[in-house]
């Protein structure tokens, strides 16, 4: 039995992929176990995980077949929890970190640091032509890891190995690459701080908006300093966990980063905002919600682009906090009235909220960015994150993370 918060019947339901009614067979089959109070049942989040795992790996055995599965890692960690469905970073909650602070304020009391340096002029502008590059046609995550590799290139700091060089890495990508992808004619970013009027703010949002979004909305880059804040980190995703992975065998900032976006870039993490997105502008343009959410889970296979999130029994918070910040922004009413459509025939199918991932598409349409947006969106402030953890893993026994192989291949003869 674990120690951490148990999963309600729907939250252990939506992180098998399967009805309630399939749950409780499998609990009826002593295949899982639960536990029974006024509010209902419950269940061990490391003994679902465990059952997903077995069902994943042998799709042709029976799930809860008697050969054993491999053990969830669990790693502490410093940063981000979610306590009665909030997230919190540390000790702050990050819903009022969101409303009340700039991205840049954030980042510098997680890394316990007074500015963010940036960048050189000349170490952008070989970053901007590694960019430019690729071709217009080339995805934007593609353009950020490129551009990684190119700030990487001109630092002659790159490999060494004091840990605070972690945190002068990742202020140089935090604010380098929205400089990188607005190119020449935009201002690099970082060290801002808000208006007297709590307008519009100089910074990494300011930069990024001007690289992704339309200049002539008010408000635009506070709703993606908001955003930025939100993202930042959220239990042991697969691409924090990469990032953990590479610090614990002591790689430099870039190289863990490199690592960190390798995982993220995959429709079950970092690109899940992208068939949201796809979804919500389908609807917004007039398709019937019922048919477009039938489309989209048919073309990717994946349950419904921008719904379920486990970790949280009644919605993710953090597209509850964006989506507010969104309704009070002009001209959002299109947008929004396709986000309540969707959700309102959702709900009428599935016990399931809108996540992040939602909250992302509905950004980048009302910004007419381009569908994907969301994605680059979502890696730039988990950079933060991914620093972060591995400044913890830098603290513990190197090469702690290298997991050992159990064969299950066929006996040499």
């Amino acid at each position: 039995m674990s120690d951490l918060p148990r999963l309600t019947a729907a939250e252990a339901a939506a992180r098998l992929g399967v009805k309630p009614e399939s749950l409780y067979a499998y609990v009826s089959r002593g295949l899982l176990s639960r536990e029974r109070d006024a509010a209902g049942s419950s269940f061990d989040p490391l003994e679902v995980e465990a059952f997903a795992r077995r069902r994943r790996r042998r799709p042709g055995i029976a799930p809860g077949s008697p050969a054993p599965g491999t053990p969830l890692m669990v790693l502490e960690t410093r940063l981000a929890h979610v306590d009665d469905d909030e997230l919190h970073y540390r000790e702050r909650s990050a819903a009022r970190l969101a409303r009340d602070a700039s991205f840049e304020e954030v980042v510098m009391w997680l890394w316990d640091v007074s500015a963010l340096r940036r960048p050189s002029p000349d170490d952008l502008t070989v970053a901007r032509r590694t960019i430019e590059a690729l071709g217009r046609t080339a995805p934007p995550l593609d353009r950020l890891l490129v551009a990684v590799a190119a700030l990487a290139a001109t630092d002659p700091l790159r490999d060494d190995p004091d840990p605070s060089q972690l945190v002068r890495v990742g202020a140089r990508l935090v604010t380098g690459l929205p400089a990188a992808l607005a190119g020449a004619g935009e201002p690099h970013g970082g060290g801002g701080v808000p208006h007297a009027d709590g307008g519009e703010r100089h910074g990494v949002a300011q930069t990024l908006w001007r690289a992704l979004g339309r200049h002539d909305r008010p408000g635009g880059s506070r709703l993606l300093d908001a955003a930025l804040v939100l993202v930042i980190d959220h239990d042991l995703a697969v691409s924090t966990l990469a990032a953990r992975v590479a610090a614990s065998a002591r790689a430099s900032g870039y190289a863990i980063v490199t690592a960190a976006l390798g995982a993220f870039d995959a429709p079950l993490h970092g690109t899940a905002s992208r068939a949201a997105a796809q979804l919500l502008r389908a609807v917004q343009e007039g398709d019937d919600p019922a048919i477009s959410i039938a489309r989209a889970v048919r073309d990717g296979g994946r349950g419904i682009p921008g719904f379920g999130q486990p970790l949280y029994a009644g919605g993710d918070m953090r597209a509850r906090v964006l989506l507010e910040l969104l309704r009070d922004a002009p001209e959002s009413a299109p947008v929004l009235a396709a986000v309540d459509a969707v959700a309102r025939e959702v709900a009428r199918r599935a016990d399931v909220r809108p996540n992040l991932d939602l909250a992302l598409a509905a950004l980048t349409l009302w910004a007419e960015m381009p569908d994907d947006a969301g994605s680059v969106i979502f890696a730039i402030g988990r950079i933060v994150g991914w620093i972060s953890h591995a400044l913890d893993e830098y603290d513990e026994r190197p090469m702690r993370l290298r997991p050992r192989g159990r064969y299950v291949g066929p006996a040499s003869e």
